[in-house]
């Protein structure tokens, strides 16, 4: 499974702070069997953010992992830039791990991640919370080989 983790993060790609959550992720995928690609860092700006899926997708990338920028600050437009690339909406990724965010706290309702279909490419949306991504990769992690034989025009269930 071909899988790319975007971090997004103005204050990281300033270098003003370390990046917890990308090399997490991508622990994480890793750990369930996804070959970790490529890994990158954009700050908290639309088009990048846009550009960057797109590249992703473009590449042929089975999986790509966000983390970072789905919080309510202005400056949270992770979703916002995602839906502009997604095609086909895949929302239960999202319901999931905000389902399960609530089971340890009630902020978890304030996640605005979303997931969804570009192509052949899942594009899943984590918080930007190390301790975040630990609790809810186990959630999306058991669908992820079905997710991609499936996008990749398995129809087999």
């Amino acid at each position: 499974m071909r899988t790319a983790v975007l971090t997004i993060s103005t204050r990281v790609s300033r270098r003003e702070a370390d990046d917890a959550s990308g090399p997490l992720l991508a622990e994480l995928a890793e750990g369930a069997g996804c070959d970790v690609q490529a890994m990158e860092v954009v700050p908290d700006d639309y088009s990048l953010i846009e550009d960057r899926l797109h590249h992703f997708v473009d590449d042929g990338m089975d999986l790509v992992f966000t983390t970072g920028g789905t919080g309510f600050t202005p400056d949270d437009i992770t979703p916002e830039a995602t839906r502009a690339v997604i095609e086909r909406d895949a929302p239960g990724f999202a319901e999931a791990m905000r389902s399960e965010s609530m089971k340890a706290t009630p902020m978890g309702i304030l996640s605005r991640g979303v997931s969804g279909i570009a192509g052949r490419t899942l594009i899943v949306n984590f918080p930007g919370s190390p301790k975040a991504v630990r609790e809810l990769f186990p959630v999306v992690a058991p669908t992820l080989s079905h997710v991609t034989a499936t996008l990749r025009g398995d129809g087999r269930h």
